[in-house]
């Protein structure tokens, strides 16, 4: 399998969920071995997709260079992590991803607009050796050896609409378009107040988040799916792992993980050069990660 851009050019434009501005974003083809880079042309600085350049993991990823930053940018790498796509340039105009519905399925739909097209040249991945994991109290995020790509996902929230939720998730392309796509963020009324009394989350709205009040769900179209919560969740972490700036063969497993323990994931995986290995994806022996990305 060789490594994948877009055929063509293709944007949107959309609500940044802080400012609550309009954000037009922009998709365009990269050379091979270019990796993911966002650009910001609003001041012309381009922020290569890499674990040093995060500079905030409080609410959302954030990357950053020379004192600029863009915010929010978990789901759309989400999508463009499921598609497989090794080379990108994203382009924005303020400092935030636009948050569409609060899920990936808008960036899916852009993305197969966009199409996917091979390039002559091997198509890398990362394939886990040991066992890596980032624990603080009882929360932790682990990443294991495997054949194929999974991550198994459980939270635990004093909410009676939220519980205890968990979900195994069997990455492919097509079973992220089916099941984890179109989960939503989330959050708490009394949080969202919070946030807009700090002159944030001016975006957010019933159109693009599930919020809850202390007993029930408030959007009136209801929930997805019955656990669209931890669906989010891994929608997350996938957007949060393509930080490693490469597709991984392993098991990824948390409990009430986080942006920020993602990220010291990340880093503490690129710090073991005995926890990986990467190998070109023809010769992994797992014929289903061959198909994960048709």
């Amino acid at each position: 399998m060789k490594q994948t851009t877009i055929a063509k050019a293709v944007e949107l434009v959309g609500i940044g969920l802080h400012k609550g501005n309009p954000v037009r974003l922009r998709l365009e083809p990269l050379e091979a071995n270019s990796g993911i880079v966002f650009y910001r042309k609003d001041v012309s600085v381009s922020i290569p997709l890499k674990p040093e350049n995060v500079v905030d993991t409080k609410m959302a990823t954030v990357i950053g260079k020379e004192g600029y930053f863009i915010s929010t940018i978990e789901h759309l790498l989400s999508a463009v992590y499921a598609y497989g796509i090794d080379n990108l340039r994203i382009i924005v105009d303020a400092d935030e991803i636009p948050v569409m519905d609060g899920s990936s399925a808008s960036f899916c739909m852009l993305l197969d607009e966009a199409e996917i097209v091979e390039q002559p040249i091997a198509k890398h991945i990362m394939r886990i050796k040991k066992e890596i994991e980032v624990k603080e109290g009882d929360k932790y995020v682990r990443l294991s050896p495997s054949k194929d790509l999974r991550y198994d996902f459980t939270i635990k929230f004093k909410h009676p609409v939220i519980d205890h939720q968990s979900y195994n998730f069997h990455f492919s392309k097509e079973n992220y378009k089916n099941e984890i796509a179109r989960a939503r963020t989330f959050g708490f009324l009394h949080e969202v107040q919070y946030l807009r009394s700090k002159g944030l989350a001016l975006g957010g709205s019933l159109e693009n988040a599930v919020v809850l009040d202390d007993k029930k769900v408030l959007n009136t179209e209801g929930l997805r799916f019955s656990d669209e919560f931890v669906r989010h969740k891994i929608l997350d972490a996938i957007g949060d792992m393509s930080l490693l700036g490469i597709n991984f063969i392993g098991n990824y497993e948390a409990f009430a993980g986080s942006h920020d323990l993602n990220h010291k994931l990340t880093l503490a995986l690129l710090k073991d050069p005995e926890s990986y290995e990467v190998v070109e994806l023809d010769k992994v022996e797992s014929k289903e990660m061959l198909k994960a990305y048709a």
